[in-house]
């Protein structure tokens, strides 16, 4: 269980009220935790609120506890006290509770257990995913999970709470477990023989066997190896509902009848127990070879979970301690010696490396890695012994929250899956009904009634619930599985879904274009070198933090440099930096601050303005001695553009995707920017409150609008628009907000999202197709009489596996190759927002 807000409690209890009205519904006591009150008069709201909900006798509120206390009869859902709660300004303490499902065969199944769980108290929201076995429940804080086993249960299935820290122990338990393929074995070895004498018409020869061992074969196939139809049908039926299990059921139980029927009553009789025999035989098989191909589609969440050590090395003191990776704390010092998987998230103290974070991020290439910088648990360390201070362990490092958006996007349903949930809902009683018909109209039309029950049983196995409840939710797991091996992703199927249909990208420039981080790009002395110039700049920074300064201290590392020393350093607020360096004062800083100077910089002005316009940040330097002061040079600074940034552009473009450039620069530096890109479209000016109202004005223009951004203040804009796409170097509220991450700050990820997306979508959509394809051409056959009950079972079989086996298809994708279709890969500098160092020009 994830809490989500503050816990509470939810619990009912039938024996703590007055007995109600002869005849009426018992009414029961319902405490739920109520987050947001501070004074009485909230109080009074929120009781107010919970009255007005029809059905509700009484309602009370503790402020101190932030409980409510109401009377309620049990068709009061918990989803309409939080909809009154929220309706009076407040909320309604949830937590997430995942919980394995068995038992499940179709969409059919899904709907049953959804409903079941749905009227269960405390729940608010149900997502059950066939392709996983899950259900994701959103219920009051403090909801009791035995409830929810219990109403699963009263369903026909069973749940266990879902504990990711219990894969290891679930894997052994598997190990130990009978192989998944002995059923399927079995049932061809005892329908071999029963299909012998179909084998023998071939060559003339008569292998038919003797009547009473086609019985006992067919038997044990019909009631050993097909009982877990029976026992699923069974309680379908107990649930007034209906399955695949109960089609599989009642169409074998007919045709082993009708062959029972022929051997005891009618001598000249026909019998089919090698039809009932080898539908439940075909059956298991694509029930086997479905759950070997859904096992495929998990595989990325399976290598994520790999990446985890179970142990690590904690040095205290002077001794280092193997322990578990449980008993790790933040701060504690972890040794990781080269070749061994980093286990926990932390700052290098000491050693070089180069660290593999391939299966994170999805870059390719080893980064390399030196104290101060930050390591994530998971990676591989290369070649280096390193001392890492641990900064986050569990369910904060970031390999758990990765694991977590994925498993959440693989639980969620795309808006397409809930129709599709209405159709399986009512697949199996239409099959059911038709059936019925199609016996009937046989057996009343020509008497024929072996005819007529062979043709019903080739509708009931015909028909597929299973491959429409697969469709979607395998292709979606397919496809966010793919995404986030390169680094890709995606917080729920709705973005995964409305990703495909972006028309528009737009881009916040600083940190998501560029690197965010300013260069130095151009030196101008006035007279003498550009080093010289660049030394004093350097001299007169050393110790600063500002950005700039330490544009300038690289740019002299870079050019090896030895600054030398300033005395008497300080700042000049608002303006710039000064210090005495080999006996001179040296200036550094805007206009405003040469222009106070009295210092004429008319030599340069016309580069400063050439630079200016170009979108550059300018800063002067000057030199005073014996009271004489004078121009020594300009600096300008830029932000430098990502490497892939103008590939990921022309990529976008092909993709038939315009793009627009967000920034708060001014016009003549913004289009700089936008030229040096190729970006279609500029908003300049634009403040960072004003982002979400640009995009909501694209969107107005009738197109899917994706915005990409990575600060704080580009949340809003994220989820104004219609797929949100965060880079996970920027902020975390950034990344809370988008619907898809990138885990590189690489813009090439953009396009890779998109094409992802774009591939998934039309999977979605060849599943469905051939998912009703089955069934809307294999019925009818079967329903005239030209599908043979043994060929319509194949197809039944086989449909499901078709569906899955599609969607593994997504796991060849790979993103496109940098550098691909001839497109320019040099850096490129563009402009920086206007501000020079210690105040504006």
């Amino acid at each position: 269980m994830v809490p989500q807000s503050k816990p509470g409690t939810i619990m009912t209890n039938q024996n703590s009220l007055l007995a109600p009205a002869a005849g009426g519904p018992v009414p029961r006591e319902i405490r739920i935790p109520i987050a947001g009150m501070s004074c009485a008069s909230c109080v009074a709201r929120v009781e107010k609120a919970l009255r007005a909900v029809p059905g509700v006798t009484a309602a009370s509120v503790n402020l101190a506890t932030e409980v409510a206390t109401l009377q309620a009869p049990p068709g009061v859902t918990a989803s309409a006290i939080r909809e009154a709660v929220a309706k009076a300004g407040y909320e309604v303490g949830q937590e997430d509770i995942d919980l394995d499902i068995r038992g499940m065969t179709c969409g059919s199944c899904v709907a049953r257990v959804e409903r079941a769980l749905g009227k269960a108290s405390g729940v608010l929201q149900v997502s059950v995913n066939l392709a996983t076995e899950r259900a994701r429940v959103v219920a009051v804080a403090g909801t009791d999970p035995e409830t929810l086993r219990a109403a699963v249960a009263a369903a026909g299935y069973e749940a266990a709470l879902a504990d990711a820290g219990q894969t290891q122990a679930g894997a052994a338990a598997a190990r130990r477990a009978p192989p998944d393929w002995w059923p399927v074995a079995a049932g061809v070895a005892l329908t071999v023989p029963l299909l012998l004498p179909m084998l023998g018409h071939a060559f003339d020869a008569h292998w038919m066997l003797p009547e009473w061992l086609q019985l006992a074969l067919a038997s044990l196939v019909q009631f050993w190896l097909g009982a877990r139809f029976y026992r699923a049908g069974w309680k379908a039926l107990k649930a007034l509902s209906g399955n695949m299990d109960l089609l599989v059921a009642l169409g074998t139980s007919a045709a082993y009848g009708l062959s029972v029927y022929g051997l005891f009553f009618d001598a000249d009789g026909h019998l089919y127990f090698e039809a009932s025999a080898t539908l439940i035989t075909l059956i298991l098989l694509g029930k086997w070879l479905e759950q070997r191909a859904k096992r495929q589609t998990t595989e990325a969440i399976r290598a994520l979970h790999a990446l985890r050590p179970e142990r690590a090395r904690v040095r205290r003191g002077d001794e280092e301690l193997d322990v578990p990776l449980a008993a790790v704390k933040v701060g504690d010092l972890v040794v990781v010696r080269p070749g061994e998987r980093v286990p926990v998230d932390g700052e290098l103290r000491e050693g070089r490396s180069h660290v593999d974070e391939s299966l994170i991020t999805g870059e390719s290439l080893p980064v390399a890695k030196g104290p101060g910088e930050r390591v994530t648990g998971g990676s591989i360390n290369a070649d280096g012994l390193l001392l890492v201070e641990t900064r986050a362990i569990g369910a904060e490092t970031t390999l758990a929250r990765i694991i977590r958006l994925v498993e959440d996007a693989q639980a969620a349903k795309a808006p397409i899956q809930r129709v599709v949930d209405r159709v399986s809902a009512v697949f199996v009683p239409v099959v059911l009904v038709l059936a019925l018909i199609t016996l009937l109209g046989w057996g009343l039309t020509n008497g024929d009634w072996t005819a007529a029950v062979l043709n019903a049983v080739a509708v009931m196995v015909i028909a597929c619930p299973c491959a429409l409840g697969l469709a979607t939710p395998t292709a979606i797991m397919a496809g966010t599985g793919v995404a986030a091996r390169h680094g890709i992703l995606i917080k729920d199927a709705e973005a995964l879904e409305i990703a495909h249909s972006i028309t528009t990208v737009a881009f916040d420039k600083t940190g998501t274009l560029t690197a965010g981080q300013p260069s130095l790009v151009a030196l101008e002395p006035l007279h003498g070198e550009r080093l010289e110039l660049l030394r004093l700049a350097a001299a007169l920074q050393q110790g600063s933090s500002h950005p700039l300064a330490r544009a300038v201290m690289l740019e002299a590392e870079v050019n090896r440099i030895d600054a030398g020393g300033a005395v008497d350093a300080r700042a000049l607020p608002g303006r710039g930096v000064q210090a005495v360096i080999g006996g001179r004062t040296v200036y550094l800083g805007s206009a405003r601050l040469m222009s106070e100077l009295g210092i004429d910089t008319t030599a340069l002005a016309e580069r400063a303005r050439e630079l200016a316009s170009q979108g550059r940040s300018v800063s002067w330097l000057a030199l005073e001695r014996d009271g004489e002061r004078t121009l020594s040079g300009l600096l300008a600074f830029g932000d430098r553009v990502k490497p892939g940034a103008r590939r990921a552009i022309a990529q976008l473009h092909r993709q038939g995707v315009k793009t627009v450039m967000l920034t708060g620069d001014n016009h003549g530096s913004a289009q700089a920017a936008a030229g040096a890109l190729g970006i279609d479209e500029v908003r300049a000016e634009v403040l960072p409150a004003d982002k979400a109202q640009t995009v909501a004005e694209l969107k107005r223009a009738g197109t899917v609008v994706a915005m990409v951004g990575d600060g704080i203040n580009d949340a809003p804009a994220l989820a104004a628009a219609d797929v949100g796409i965060a880079m996970a170097t920027g902020t975390d509220v950034a990344m809370h907000t988008a619907g898809i991450t990138l885990m590189r700050g690489d813009p090439l990820l953009i396009a890779d999202a998109i094409e992802i997306s774009r591939r998934t979508y039309r999977k979605i959509w060849q599943n469905l197709f051939w998912a009703f394809i089955y069934n809307v051409v294999g019925i009818p056959l079967a329903a005239f009489g030209l599908l043979n009950p043994v060929i319509a079972g194949a197809a039944m079989a086989f449909s499901s596996v078709s569906v899955v086996t599609n969607a593994l298809m997504l796991r060849r994708w790979r993103p496109a190759p940098a550098g691909a279709q001839g497109i320019a890969t040099e850096p490129v500098s563009i402009a920086l927002s206007p501000v020079e160092l210690g105040g504006k020009s």
